[in-house]
């Protein structure tokens, strides 16, 4: 850890970048390191057997089946999204989502506390387990049509615009699902089948 936050503060001089950013880097790469013990996790997944890779993924990705949708697919459909999930680690004070910016992606909140502001002033709060932007899937099987072999093709300009602002209240460990992987997963014939089931 010393090692890299040499380098990271070699870089941030490199590049001048301000103190107020160099604060920032540091305190997130401090939370990335104690997260993940210094293992680039997608790097040593990706050595391991497929099996073995996809057992892993349904032991840590069991908070997916929090999503309504997928909850009522099998397994084989599940491990297709758990493979495009990647982890985010998020600090406190981060911005997620804000009122009028695009929905880009969804998040699994593994840890930590987040607090929601809709356009209208009212509020919430998310925390371990909760899904934030699970709109996006639903909105984007609304705005695509689907083609001569069955799959799906997204509506070209258009993308789901945030009626909310969601901000980290501490340090946030999750799993990101973005919504070129959910527009990809949503295409998978296996996918397409559950939602044609009436999964949705």
């Amino acid at each position: 850890m010393s090692l890299r936050q040499r380098d990271i503060e070699q870089w941030m001089r490199h590049r001048y970048l301000p103190q107020e950013l160099k604060r920032r880097v540091l305190k997130a790469e401090r939370y990335h390191w104690a997260v993940t013990i210094g293992v680039n996790e997608r790097m040593f997944m990706e050595n391991l057997p497929e099996d073995l890779q996809r057992d892993i993924r349904r032991h840590l990705f069991e908070l997916v089946k929090k999503v309504s949708i997928f909850n009522l697919m099998d397994d084989h459909v599940l491990d297709v999204v758990c493979e495009k999930l990647k982890q985010k680690i998020y600090i406190e004070g981060s911005e997620i989502f804000h009122v009028g910016g695009p929905v880009e992606k969804m998040i699994f909140i593994v840890r930590g506390k987040l607090e929601i502001i809709n356009h209208d002033g009212s509020g919430g709060h998310l925390c371990e387990g909760d899904v934030c932007g699970e709109e996006l899937l639903a909105w984007f099987l609304e705005h695509s049509s689907m083609s001569k072999d069955g799959s799906r093709i997204k509506t070209s300009g258009q993308c789901l615009i945030s009626s909310r602002t969601v901000r980290c209240l501490s340090n946030v460990e999750a799993f990101s699902l973005s919504a070129a992987d959910l527009e990809e997963v949503t295409s998978n014939p296996l996918v397409h089948g559950a939602i044609s089931e009436g999964a949705i």
